[in-house]
């Protein structure tokens, strides 16, 4: 029996080749080999792209399992399968947040505007910005 080998982080991890036939399998992964992925992905400084390249196996895989891992408390969950939350845990988990009240707008545009040694003040009404920047723009050229 032929096993291929690949190294991360100093660990080998061994991957029985699948039963060569005219279908493709989807390949069974350990949970032990899983918990490792996802715990190498999470290293800072380390993409999941380049530890799923090195595992063998795809990105979007080890994402699934990483995200898996964040929604079950225990770690990489039996199987790849999501599981739903129960309505209860599903709203345990909103956290109500207070906004700050939205700021109002000034009402108008004020500047200073020098031009040497003369200095002007500029009030424009807010509602016409576009014109203020059309004309400011018209001033200083």
């Amino acid at each position: 029996m032929l096993v291929s080998t690949t190294t991360v982080g100093g660990h080998v991890h061994t991957i029985a080749p699948q039963a060569s036939g005219d279908r493709r399998r989807r390949r069974l992964h350990s949970d032990e080999f899983k918990a490792h992925a996802v715990a190498s992905a999470a290293q800072p400084g380390v993409s999941m792209a380049s530890v799923a390249m090195a595992l063998g196996i795809n990105a979007n895989l080890l994402r699934r399992w990483v995200r898996d891992a964040e929604v079950s408390p225990g770690g990489v969950a039996e199987g790849t399968a999501r599981k739903a939350l129960p309505s209860s845990e599903a709203s345990s988990s909103f956290v109500p947040v207070q906004l700050p009240a939205p700021v109002t707008p000034a009402s108008d545009i004020r500047m200073e505007v020098r031009r040497g040694s003369t200095t002007i003040v500029v009030t424009w009404p807010a509602a016409l910005a576009t014109e203020c920047g059309m004309w400011l723009r018209e001033l200083l050229r």
